[in-house]
């Protein structure tokens, strides 16, 4: 019951708020206590009073234990992507959904940004991540994609899907994302937000999922909590529906054959598109 208490009141206090210009985010602090007088914070909040219920329930995990949080959780919608376009030009970490997963992403081509993401996950640095563009015609500045076949690319994405191309010489990804690979990963989530969030930086994000190295998945923030402190901004969609499998993963670097690196969420559909196009399975 105390609990629910103070989530009305959370929401309650949401409202009171004016609505706010899309391109400004009003941050505040917002202290409540509980009738057991533990307390936690929240220290930013979207000015849309309709997102309140679903970041109060993700404050009350801690706050209804009487840990005190000073995360920020935002909702991940378009008011908030000029926000993490700017804390990833600041070299930071943020935590955002996929069309599969949430995930961990980074400036893919920042040395130090990178070298951070490797920290908050304990991922060997010899594991390879991938990068996210909002768009197909994006590709081409950060792996090769002239060996294959027109149209392909916009077949296969946006959608659960990462392709593994060559890295090619032009790259313009920094020299300390995935040293000694001659080839590179891509995905374009079907998911709007982080679309948004990479138009908006204008460059590629490195991504990989919101966990620690070697644990489960994530589907909701909750999940990676112990993470929220190294992340500068999280950005909460709610319970993702697709399942802990992550994106089907291709390997495309040589002309005419294709090579499934994961199974992932969407094997069968991404073998259709493949075959479609004249390309052979190495089996």
């Amino acid at each position: 019951m105390q609990c629910q208490q103070l989530r009305t009141a959370i929401c309650s206090a949401a409202a009171k708020f004016p609505p706010l210009p899309s391109c400004c985010l009003r941050a505040a602090v917002v202290r409540l206590r509980t009738m057991r007088s533990e307390t936690f914070q929240l220290k930013a909040f979207s000015s849309d009073s309709s997102s309140a219920p679903n970041w109060a329930d993700t404050m009350l995990s801690n706050s209804c234990k009487g840990v005190e949080s000073t995360a920020v959780v935002l909702p991940a919608v378009e008011a908030h992507a000029i926000e993490a376009a700017s804390a990833l030009r600041n070299g930071q970490v943020i935590a955002l959904p996929t069309d599969t997963l949430y995930g961990l992403a980074c400036d893919a081509c920042s040395a130090t940004a990178i070298q951070r993401i490797y920290a908050i996950k304990g991922r060997n640095v010899t594991s390879p991540l991938a990068v996210c563009v909002a768009d197909v015609d994006d590709i081409k500045s950060y792996g090769t994609t002239s060996y294959l076949p027109e149209g392909l690319l916009r077949e296969l994405l946006p959608g659960p899907v990462t392709v593994i191309l060559q890295r090619g010489n032009n790259s313009l990804l920094d020299k300390s994302l995935n040293p000694g690979l001659l080839s590179i990963g891509v995905r374009i989530p079907d998911s709007d937000f982080i679309r948004l969030v990479a138009r908006s930086f204008g460059g590629a994000l490195a991504l990989t999922s919101a966990n620690l190295s070697g644990q489960p998945s994530t589907i909701e923030v909750r999940e990676f909590e112990q993470l929220w402190s190294s992340c500068a901004l999280i950005f909460d969609t709610g319970r993702l529906v697709g399942g802990r499998l992550g994106s089907t993963i291709v390997d495309l670097t040589r002309r005419g054959i294709f090579k499934v690196v994961r199974k992932g969420s969407a094997l069968m559909e991404t073998k259709l598109v493949l075959n479609g196009y004249g390309l052979i399975e190495e089996t």
